[in-house]
């Protein structure tokens, strides 16, 4: 079976194999980028929002219980989300191999 773009790491793309056209960021698993991830602590989260307003990528979402969690299909890990956190319920970790 031929991977497609969007199937592959971007170690696996070709230099100069990114097509740069308007509104096609969705297409990349951008979150393959990431060395650290989020982790949120529910017990410790008020469900306030804040990572998900401060969030560049748009990749925290909000669960059916009214808490947050990271899309780590986009997550690049920079971790603005557990720094904007007042509660401190998000910690970031090592990315498992």
């Amino acid at each position: 079976m031929t991977k497609t773009r969007q199937d592959l790491a971007w170690q696996e793309l070709e230099i100069g194999a990114t097509l740069i056209t308007p509104g096609n960021s969705c297409e990349y698993k951008s979150g393959d980028w990431r060395s650290i991830r989020p982790v949120v602590d529910n017990k410790k989260c008020v469900r306030c929002g804040t990572c998900y307003i401060f969030c560049p990528d748009a990749a925290i979402h909000e669960t059916e219980e009214g808490f947050f969690e990271a899309d780590l299909y986009y997550c690049k890990g920079c971790g603005i989300c557990a720094n904007e956190c007042p509660t401190q319920a998000i910690e970031m970790v090592e990315e498992e191999e």
